[in-house]
């Protein structure tokens, strides 16, 4: 190439805000470092979700373009995970084995800096944070396709855990094979995986047998033994277990999204845009479940999701559990779940926790 040769003229630049770019990225490391002497003093956690919340809304409000959000978003969550890994180890524990949606979810919430730890059932995930073996865990909560997750919400029942922080995931299901479409003669997945991609198996893949399994993750690790075999599963199964996608995004709702729940012992502080998670069980007497209800009304607090459960200790007695907008700490808030607790059998608010600014993945 010329002197005069435009594009060198770019990538000189480039380069020049390159040597920028890496010097405030470890000025940057180098505060974080400082920080977590403090944390660790103190023995205060290295995960802080408002903190997190905070240094996001910030650098959104800064980004001109012409980077869109989600890119910018994404490098901060990497910045963000290598902060914390210089401030101190951090694990995170989730429903596995390995390339699982739970640890895609994990990834794209966390980064690549920290420690993970998959756990062989929900329950487990709960046991590994309850007992402080990981720092905090990741558990699925509901699908916008298929509802509540029921032995997540059946755990928080048993569990001391706190929830602090949600996690919000884009789910595309990719169809993962060794062999040729025509070829596959078996179909592995969970069998809500099936339930999701319904309408486009009726037309693909009608000559597979359809094999439920206890994860997608698993489904492909069949695949791996099996040359005629056929996972639908994750991208980063694809990528984990070096599996070629034969088809992509084959979920009949192209809006399939689901929420996780970040468990931990952390008690978040209010970062201004909060939800708090609550989960009661009315007293036995008529319009007690919209008595409750009401007092939510009464002082102002929006309900933003409300699910039931059976208390598994009373035959028709039911747990509810529900979301709304705003901290534990916000004056009305106090005052509303006071005035509950007067028309429940049992009250717990299992956490407050800053608010999802986008869906991930």
């Amino acid at each position: 190439m010329s002197d005069n040769d435009p594009l060198q003229v770019h990538r000189e630049t480039i380069d020049a805000i390159d040597r920028q770019v890496i010097d405030l990225l470890n000025q940057r490391a180098r505060a974080a470092m400082e920080i977590g002497k403090i944390k660790n003093a103190a023995d205060a956690p290295v995960y802080v979700p408002h903190r997190e919340r905070q240094v996001m809304e910030k650098v959104h409000g800064l980004n001109g373009g012409p980077l869109p959000a989600g890119a910018i978003e994404s490098i901060y969550r990497e910045i963000i995970s290598a902060s914390i890994a210089l401030e101190r180890a951090m694990s995170v524990c989730y429903l596995g084995p390995a390339g699982s949606f739970s640890h895609l979810a994990a990834r794209e919430h966390f980064g690549g800096s920290v420690n993970y730890e998959p756990a062989d059932d929900i329950q487990h995930v709960f046991d590994l944070v309850d007992r402080g073996a990981c720092d905090v865990g990741l558990v699925p909560i509901e699908n916008s396709t298929g509802g509540g997750i029921h032995d997540t919400l059946d755990c928080f029942l048993q569990s001391n855990v706190t929830v602090c922080a949600e996690v919000l995931i884009a789910i595309h299901h990719h169809v993962l094979s060794h062999a040729k479409p025509e070829d596959v003669k078996r179909v592995y997945s969970r069998p809500e995986i099936f339930e999701q991609c319904r309408r486009w198996l009726g037309s693909h893949l009608t000559q597979a047998e359809r094999i439920s399994v206890v994860s997608s993750a698993k489904a492909t690790e069949l695949v791996c033994q099996e040359k005629d075999a056929a996972a639908i599963a994750s991208s980063l199964a694809a990528q984990i277990y070096d599996v070629p996608t034969v088809y992509v995004n084959i979920e009949d709702n192209p809006q399939n999204v689901t929420r996780f729940f970040v468990i931990s012992h952390i008690q978040t502080q209010p970062s201004g845009s909060d939800k708090t998670a609550i989960v009661f069980t009315t007293a036995h007497k008529p319009g007690a479940l919209s008595d409750v209800l009401e007092v939510f009304r009464k002082f102002g607090v929006n309900l933003t999701h409300i699910d039931k459960r059976p208390s598994q200790r009373v035959n028709w007695e039911y747990y509810f559990f529900i979301d709304c907008e705003g901290h534990r700490d916000d004056e009305n808030m106090i005052r509303a779940l006071e005035e509950a607790r007067g028309h429940c059998l049992h009250l717990t608010v299992l956490g407050s926790f800053p608010k999802a600014m986008q869906v991930l993945g």
